[in-house]
């Protein structure tokens, strides 16, 4: 079963079947307690059994449901009251707005004009809500021997996980597959690496060297979504970029960029050396620079249907100044026939932790592995200059299915850092 067929069924039948149903009313107090609140569980378990006692019992101080309203931790002296109880009752129980608590007051069913509580309940009878389902998988109806099942099942998971808009499902389903990032190194202590004679930046007259690796970094046919820099070598003073690619081809991408699809050779696009006017230094004039030249690929236009140009690869360098040596990116374009872009956005945000998988080698491989007090001491300083965020894009970043269509170096706060230009594509 594909990912179409997973589409129509998800839009068709939706994902659960609703077996059974609870009609009347409830009342309900929701509290949440900030973790900057500082009051005691003993005081909140307190407060709240005043409050119930106060709303549900006959001698009530009349109070109604309310919109959501949270204390403001500026503004002191206001009681609970201002929480959402319309009118607001004088005698409420109190507490200071500075203890960072939220009360919600919900109704369903009844009359919800009616404040006093068994007021409401007497209306329940005559206006009934739904206060209860209960859902029953869709998938767990179909016979275990129907082909597809299987994905069927991973593609609703990740539908309600991800709650893409339907329209987009198709291509972000195509989308979710295992992520690596490229090359992966083989970081054992007895199998390192001979390190390359490499061309270096330096920072301050006395300054460490930081060394950069002008290996060319390519995936092929593979989209590519996102970049990082990375520190590498026993001593961690060597710069080097790492690709995050997709394991493999989505099915969507096949009929334009499968292998024996004739795409033409690939092309380096990288920043002009004699344009300083995007030359900045990472910490004094005098010594080593940033180009901070933007890398994008210009032949093609938004909705030119004569096809998009996407990255496949990526590689550092230095144009030697003398002591202004300046630090630059270039970047491997490959074309995509037959597809358009529909929209393209600059990301400078970190991607957060995310729990979809990725295949290849963590943070762990960037560390001392020998825990010697010299690379321990230089990886400090280093770390402090390189800002090795990843800059990705994945099934949390709707619709899902993001490419890096461009990016460019930078200076910030006197940290060499990496931001990244996204595309999504036409199909």
């Amino acid at each position: 079963m594909g990912t179409i067929i997973s589409r129509k069924f998800i839009q068709n039948y939706g994902t659960h079947v609703i077996t059974s149903i609870t009609i009347g009313g409830k009342d309900l107090i929701y509290i949440k307690q900030h973790p900057s609140s500082s009051l005691s569980v003993v005081e909140i378990k307190n407060y709240i059994h005043d409050l119930g006692h106060q709303r549900f019992t006959e001698n009530e101080i009349h109070t109604g449901s309310g919109p959501i309203r949270s204390m403001n931790k500026e503004r002191e002296n206001l009681g609970f009251n201002s929480q959402g109880v319309y009118p607001q009752p004088p005698s409420t129980p109190y507490i200071a707005a500075k203890e960072d608590v939220t009360v919600i007051f919900r109704r369903r069913g009844g009359d919800d004009l009616v404040q006093s509580h068994s007021e409401w309940a007497r209306t329940v009878n005559s206006a009934p809500d739904v206060i209860h389902m209960t859902l029953f998988p869709l998938t767990t109806l179909l016979e275990a021997a129907i082909p597809g099942k299987d994905h069927l099942i991973r593609a609703i998971n990740l539908y309600l996980e991800y709650k893409p808009p339907i329209e987009e499902l198709r291509y972000f389903l195509e989308f979710q597959l295992p992520r690596v990032w490229a090359p992966i190194r083989d970081e054992h202590p007895l199998h390192q690496r001979k390190e390359p004679v490499c061309p270096s930046l330096q920072f301050s007259l006395m300054g460490k060297k930081l060394y950069i690796s002008q290996e060319q970094v390519s995936v092929g046919r593979k989209p590519i979504t996102g970049l990082r820099l990375c520190l590498e070598g026993a001593k961690q003073d060597r710069l080097c970029i790492q690709l995050q690619h997709l394991a493999s081809l989505p099915k969507i991408l096949k009929p334009y960029w499968d292998a024996h699809i004739t795409i033409g050779a690939a092309k380096w696009q990288g920043p002009e050396e004699q344009d300083s006017r995007w030359f900045e230094p990472v910490k004094w004039n005098s010594f080593s620079h940033v180009s901070t030249a933007p890398v994008e690929h210009h032949e093609v236009l938004i909705g030119d249907a004569s096809g998009v140009y996407i990255v496949t690869g990526a590689q550092l360098g230095v144009w030697d100044f003398g002591l202004k040596n300046v630090l630059y990116m270039k970047l491997l374009y490959s074309r995509v026939p037959g597809c358009t872009t529909r929209r393209s956005l600059w990301d400078h945000s970190p991607a957060a932790a995310s729990s979809h998988p990725t295949v290849g080698p963590s943070n762990i491989m960037y560390l001392d592995p020998g825990g010697s007090g010299v690379g321990s001491s230089d990886a400090g300083k280093f770390v402090k200059i390189v800002d090795r965020s990843e800059l990705c894009k994945g099934p949390d970043d709707m619709p899902g299915h993001w490419l890096v269509t461009g990016g460019k170096l930078g200076v910030e706060k006197g940290r060499i850092v990496l931001r990244v230009k996204y595309s999504l594509l036409n199909y």
